[in-house]
């Protein structure tokens, strides 16, 4: 008996590097793009592993949960650690990456995080990238939950090192990344003897067996569902059009927000400034003494299905997280998060306005955006 998720033909090398080609289209990119057979922490390791290494010093922006992983990353790998931590309801500027290059001149790589998922916020990397180029220090930015969601521009912004991921704007599954990697990358990475090699954190091992050698035999055998299902993402997002879909985004942004503040039971956004705030998830501060945890419990025990989530580790009693991205970056989606939401406070008696929150949503909905 056939299946047609499991009796699939080979996924063949020339059908592996046409996804790849699409990919870099969706990035604007002339760079070299490696798919990665593995969620995206696997193309950030290997980035960091590979252009990280004893004597360098790095530049380590922390706007949330991710940019702590990548410092633990780098001090691994010997490398000397300056963390630019800002608190996690707003973004890093420009500036501030500025001054903090200045005061540590011998700066070589830089790792930031473009839109914080986990924590709502999102960095100005157009113009951080003009400082980090200027500095002349390696830059490498993950962009897992932005890509799809709002401008992604790696070449036009100096970035070296681009990381992206499929299960968040572009609607796919976990389990395939990519990256982008420039020239300078692949030069400093191949004058690391510590960079992986022979290993699957290994950029290098693709760059020599698979880019050099003219992307006609791969590694190892692709995750083909994973593959097919990046080039459905890619092909979906090719149909609705880029544009289209980074304004749907920006719109389930604005009208989560929106409806969030007319909603009350004493919701706050986590993030201060509408401008610092993700496309991909609106997160929400809870009253004192309402514990955002079962609140979001609450509300999902009536809807399982609906994108709401508390936030992770420490913010677990204070935020809650309503996710827009893919599918759920729609009116329907933001209207039903926002009625569960007010269903549940309502329940533990703060006064909230669902009528008002629908109606603010909708409105923020069909403003015209720039």
């Amino acid at each position: 008996m056939t299946h047609p998720l499991l009796d699939l033909p080979p996924l063949t090398a020339a059908r592996f590097a046409a996804i790849e080609r699409r990919v870099a289209a969706l990035l604007s990119t002339e760079q070299d793009v490696v798919i990665t057979q593995g969620e995206a922490l696997l193309p950030l390791e290997g980035c960091i592993r590979s252009g990280a290494r004893p004597g360098s010093t790095a530049l380590n922006v922390i706007t949330g949960p991710y940019g702590q992983t990548f410092g633990n990353w780098l001090r691994d790998c010997g490398a000397r650690v300056v963390d630019l931590e800002v608190p996690f309801r707003t973004a890093v500027t420009a500036g501030q990456v500025a001054e903090a290059l200045e005061r540590h001149p011998e700066t070589d790589f830089v790792s930031l995080v473009h839109a914080e998922a986990a924590t709502g916020n999102t960095n100005p990397v157009a113009a951080i990238g003009e400082v980090v180029r200027a500095h002349g220090a390696l830059f490498m930015l993950d962009a897992v939950a932005s890509v799809g969601a709002e401008p992604l521009l790696p070449d036009a912004w100096g970035v070296d090192l681009c990381v992206i991921g499929a299960q968040k704007a572009m609607g796919g599954p976990a389990g395939v990344s990519a990256v982008s990697v420039s020239g300078r990358a692949w030069e400093r990475f191949a004058a690391n003897p510590a960079a992986p090699r022979r290993s699957y954190l290994s950029l290098l091992d693709w760059k020599e067996r698979w880019i050099d050698g003219g992307r006609k035999a791969l590694l190892h055998a692709p995750a083909q569902l994973e593959m097919l299902a990046l080039e459905a993402c890619v092909e979906r997002l090719e149909a609705e059009g880029l544009e289209a879909v980074i304004a749907r985004h920006a719109s389930a942004a604005a009208a989560a927000r929106a409806g969030a503040l007319a909603l009350g039971g004493g919701l706050e956004p986590y993030v201060h400034e509408a401008e610092d705030a993700a496309p991909v998830a609106t997160t929400l501060r809870t009253p004192a003494g309402t514990d955002a945890s079962e609140v979001v419990a609450a509300a999902l025990a009536a809807e399982p299905s609906l994108p709401l989530a508390a936030g992770g580790g420490a913010l677990a009693k204070e935020m809650i997280r309503v996710n827009h991205y893919g599918p759920d970056a729609s009116p329907e989606a933001v209207a039903s998060a926002l009625a569960a939401l007010g269903a549940a406070l309502d329940g533990r008696g703060l006064p909230v306005d669902a009528d008002a929150a629908r109606r603010a949503a909708a409105a923020a909905w069909s403003r015209p955006r720039a």
